[in-house]
């Protein structure tokens, strides 16, 4: 685990404006790809939260769904894991196998 301290300091009127302080605990390969794939969007660590905020703010709750998966979801992505399933070169042809 490593800690996250994300600084928000604005200027207003000459004077550095009074922001809060987040600390947070995330895993060191979860935080190195967010904050590569944040790097490749432009978008910084302090704004990245700033958006989170605003979006939990803005739906009343967490700004995605959060739900437990069913057994057959389970199953699925244990299977993926162990390299079980289908590969397809591109879309069009795992549509087509699955007669979408």
């Amino acid at each position: 685990m490593c800690t996250v301290q994300v600084y928000n300091l604005t200027q207003k009127g000459g004077e550095m404006a009074k922001t809060a302080m987040t600390h947070a605990r995330l895993t060191p390969e979860i935080k190195e790809e967010a904050e590569a794939i944040l790097k490749e969007l432009g978008i910084s660590i302090s704004a990245a939260y700033e958006m989170f905020y605003r979006q939990i703010i803005a739906r009343q709750g967490i700004p995605f769904d959060l739900h437990l998966p069913n057994k057959d979801t389970l199953q699925a992505m244990q299977d993926a894991r162990d390299g079980k399933g289908e590969r397809y070169d591109n879309v069009e042809k795992m549509f087509e196998d699955l007669k979408v």
